[in-house]
C-alpha cells in the first residue's frame, strides 16, 4: 500500500533537513549518577512522571534530547552535571509514519517519531524485527540515535510490509526492504 507522503520530499532536501536536527551532545558528558527518579517511557510512547502522563508534547520533545542509553542497559536522562536514571518499558521512542523517497539510484525510508524527530533507515540507523517467543508476533525497530531505538508502530510496520520485496529461501521465504544503501530483513517463515 503505497500512500502519498504528507511533504514532497527530495532525498537532498531531506539529507539537509535531518542533518539540521540539533541535538545536545550527551554522549560526551559524564556527570555523576544522581539516582532514579519515578518516570516511565511506555510502550506506547507516552511518558508518565510519579505515575501521571505528561501531556506536554513540548515537555516529552525536551526530556527526549537528553535521553541516553547506555551500555549497562538503562536509560537515563543526562546533563552536564547529573545523570537520572528512568524507566523505559519497550523502547524510549515510537515510529508512527514512514515516507519512501527515492530518485533513480536509491531509495530512503524516512520515519517519524512520536516526537517529531525524523530518522532515515540505513547502516547507521538500521530495522530490526525481534520475534515475541511466546506470541511470535514481530516487534520491529528502527535505531534513532546512540543505543536508542523507536518501536516502528503496527500500521507502520504494515506498510514496510507492503513496500518489502519478497524472496524464497531454502529454509522459506523472506520479506527484505532496501534503504540507504542496506537491506533490512522484516522476517523468514517456513514454506508449508
Amino acid at each position: 500500500m503505497d500512500r502519498e507522503p504528507a511533504t514532497t520530499f527530495s532525498l537532498e532536501g531531506l539529507f539537509k533537513q535531518v542533518s539540521a536536527q540539533k541535538l545536545p551532545p550527551v554522549d560526551t558528558w559524564h556527570p555523576d549518577f544522581c539516582g532514579d527518579i519515578d518516570m516511565r517511557i511506555k510502550s506506547d510512547g507516552t511518558w508518565y512522571y510519579m505515575g501521571t502522563p505528561i501531556t506536554r508534547a513540548r515537555m516529552v520533545k525536551l526530556f527526549s534530547t537528553v535521553l541516553r542509553k547506555d551500555s549497562d542497559g538503562k536509560t537515563y536522562l543526562v546533563t552536564p552535571v547529573e545523570k537520572i536514571g528512568i524507566i523505559v518499558d519497550d523502547a524510549p521512542f515510537v515510529a508512527v509514519t514512514v515516507d519512501r523517497v527515492a530518485d533513480a539510484e536509491n531509495q530512503v525510508l524516512a520515519f517519524q517519531t512520536n516526537v517529531g524527530d525524523t530518522v532515515l533507515a540505513g547502516p547507521a540507523h538500521p530495522i530490526r524485527v525481534e520475534i515475541n517467543e511466546k506470541t511470535a508476533e514481530p516487534r520491529p525497530y528502527i535505531r534513532v540515535r546512540g543505543n536508542l531505538d523507536a518501536l516502528i508502530s503496527r500500521t507502520v510496520f504494515y506498510e514496510l510490509v507492503e513496500m518489502a520485496q519478497h524472496h524464497e529461501t531454502k529454509s522459506g521465504s523472506e520479506l527484505s526492504i532496501a534503504s540507504g544503501g542496506a537491506v533490512f530483513s522484516l522476517g523468514t517463515w517456513c514454506a508449508n
